[in-house]
């Protein structure tokens, strides 16, 4: 009120300006809550809605629904980010299929922050070919029969005009961007059988399989992309008949990773962490046996995990018998087995984004970051996954895909180095997982998997916020403690 106002002089000024403090420390006591909802019949896609308050009042009234409690005091694991792979089928589209312009656009919205864009912060890439790529090969290829133990041959060109330049432009978008990277297949001269179908790691080879990666790592750090961790086999109990793909047992991995792999990397490049499994949740006693090795556990940061068969609390439970390994998730795809939307929202956030997060992953990737309109290009595997993105190989066009979705719920809100707080609801409808950032703003991830609406509230200390969320919906909610 200006001093002016009649109302000045009838209050008082000492009593006004204790008004005044007295609103404003309301204000900060009161934070505003940001939400942003995707319903599950997409009438509403990553939707700015109304903004709420937290209410002392709130927190003490009786509701009709249930309260997700949250206490940000008690924190859990680091966050690295969210993602998908950057295959080479996913490089081909983006730089052989779009325009310069749509290129610019599609990259900054997937990995930009700022407004401009979801922030995704982790990638996967494919040290060769994976089944997501228009030939077989990896980067030392030689005629059948002959070797090159000295790496002589050894080149990224296979890449250069796909995978490159397009980790490189989201790097350059994003600095903060962790690049992880994993083998389908050793080359054919190091495996028995000597193909990059089928086939294992032969004991004389792992030197030069070692040696291999380490040139990888090293090869891409002068090409501007630094690799965050290395898994030494994607799928290491899966041979694949139509692509490439090598079985490594847990102790081969430990053999090879303990005397071989592990000793290569800390003295080539000591910032390179190492990732064991790369597998599905029903074989946690593979990892584990690996973890055992004293020799191998001593390079072993963390254990990484598909989804394809299992169960997500497998990460959870080996965590607390490893707890000084980190935990990362890796891939899933969804696909044309799966068709209805509401559902693969709920799976994609619910299991893939919450779960995961709640079983201690630091990390969460998909699988393809784009297909095409034919869910390719691919060469043997999957024929009906689909991408998070597709890219129209005719127009350059972009359809957000469900998976977009349920990663943006988390990407944007949730930032590099956020720490997972304690949240919790007895309603089981109520899937959730709260974050506080760097910056100390918070964001909390909901689920509805109900076949109706959900009412609830959302509580913090003294205080809470009541919020209705439609049937088979996700929204995530930010704020700031000090608003």
């Amino acid at each position: 009120m200006h001093p002016k106002h009649p109302g000045w002089r009838r209050i008082g000024a000492g009593a006004l300006l204790a008004a005044c403090f007295a609103a404003q420390h309301a204000a900060a006591a009161n934070p505003t809550v940001q939400a942003w909802v995707t319903t599950g019949d997409r009438a509403r896609l990553l939707a700015h809605e109304a903004d709420t308050r937290f209410d002392a009042a709130a927190a003490g009234a009786p509701t009709a629904g249930p309260s997700i409690d949250i206490d940000p005091a008690k924190s859990y694991q680091q966050m690295a980010g969210f993602g998908a792979a950057i295959t080479d089928a996913t490089g081909w589209l983006v730089q052989q299929k779009m325009a310069p312009a749509q290129r610019d656009a599609l990259l900054r919205e997937l990995f930009g922050r700022q407004g401009e864009g979801i922030g995704l912060s982790f990638t996967r890439l494919t040290i060769g070919a994976s089944d997501f790529s228009r030939a077989h090969y990896t980067f030392d290829d030689v005629p059948r029969g002959q070797q090159d133990p000295a790496l002589a041959r050894f080149s990224l060109d296979p890449q250069r005009a796909t995978v490159l330049p397009t980790v490189k432009a989201a790097l350059a978008i994003n600095p903060q961007l962790k690049v992880m990277a994993s083998p389908w297949s050793a080359p054919a001269w190091m495996k028995s059988g000597d193909s990059l179908v089928k086939g294992s790691l032969k004991p004389d080879a792992y030197d030069a399989f070692a040696r291999y990666l380490s040139r990888y790592v090293g090869d891409m750090k002068k090409e501007g992309v630094p690799i965050f961790a290395l898994t030494l086999q994607n799928e290491p109990h899966f041979e694949p008949d139509d692509y490439p793909g090598m079985r490594v047992e847990p102790a081969q991995r430990a053999a090879f990773i303990g005397g071989h792999l592990g000793p290569r990397l800390a003295a080539d490049h000591p910032g390179t962490l190492l990732f064991d499994w790369d597998h599905n949740w029903d074989e946690p006693e593979s990892p584990a046996i690996v973890l055992s090795d004293p020799k191998a556990a001593r390079f072993v940061s963390g254990i990484a995990w598909h989804c394809y068969a299992g169960d997500v609390r497998a990460q959870g439970r080996l965590h607390d018998r490893f707890p000084d390994k980190d935990t990362w998730f890796t891939e899933c795809s969804g696909g044309g087995w799966a068709t209805d939307w509401a559902k693969n929202l709920m799976y994609f956030t619910r299991t893939l984004v919450i779960d995961t997060t709640r079983n201690w992953a630091r990390g969460v990737l998909f699988w393809n970051l784009a297909l095409d309109e034919k869910d390719g290009p691919f060469l043997g595997g999957c024929k009906n996954c689909r991408g998070v993105v597709t890219i129209d190989s005719r127009s350059g066009a972009v359809t957000r895909n469900v998976e977009y979705y349920a990663l943006a719920h988390a990407s944007r809100f949730v930032l590099p180095g956020a720490r997972r707080v304690e949240s919790h609801s007895a309603d089981k409808d109520l899937a959730n997982v709260a974050f506080r950032n760097p910056d100390g703003s918070l964001a909390l991830l909901v689920a509805n998997a109900a076949d109706g609406e959900r009412a609830f509230s959302v509580r913090v200390g003294g205080q809470a916020f009541r919020y209705r969320l439609p049937a088979s919906s996700v929204a995530t909610f930010t704020w700031r403690a000090s608003d």
